[in-house]
């Protein structure tokens, strides 16, 4: 793991950028343009976060993830089915995946060479996958139980701000 310098310890820049999330979360906006500016807060304050997005959930005949707000290089990857990499992977399967090194993954959907490790968090609610938290990092193995925590946490907390599926993403 390549040794990331905080310019507070990771715990207290995790505590701090909870609070900012909160207060985002709880601005009268539409949800989107509050998670838009989540992901620009992630993105700008936690040194090994180079994108962050957050796909919505589709399900119709072939469920699929659909790129919703994020914070970072565009991607060509907006539309992605449930087991193709691994944002998919995690919404098939409902659970978090840590890739320390996408280069390792068989199944790792390129956006940028530039990516060397990715975490993504379902969005669950109700026990379906609404959505899911994606992170791309150009640093190698930097993901600590922390992120994890963080970002788990915000994924809940989402989830209890959403009525059925945002966006109009129905069934």
């Amino acid at each position: 793991m390549r040794h990331i310098v905080y310019a507070m310890d990771i715990s207290t820049l995790f505590a701090q950028l909870q609070g900012k999330c909160l207060q985002l979360l709880n601005q009268p906006q539409p949800l989107d343009r509050n998670l838009r500016s989540i992901c620009r807060l992630l993105q700008e304050n936690v040194p090994h976060y180079d994108w962050v997005g957050i796909y919505w959930a589709l399900y119709g005949e072939s469920p699929e993830l659909v790129l919703g707000p994020y914070a970072g290089a565009p991607t060509e990857h907006t539309r992605i089915a449930f087991g193709q990499g691994i944002c998919g992977q995690a919404a098939e399967r409902q659970a978090t995946f840590v890739v320390q090194d996408v280069a390792a993954e068989q199944n790792y959907l390129s956006c940028s060479l530039l990516v060397k490790s990715e975490i993504v968090v379902p969005i669950l609610q109700g026990g379906k996958v609404i959505g899911e938290l994606d992170i791309d990092s150009h640093t190698p193995a930097p993901f600590m139980e922390e992120d994890r925590g963080l970002l788990e946490w915000l994924a809940a907390e989402i989830a209890s701000r959403t009525q059925g599926l945002p966006l109009g993403l129905q069934e």
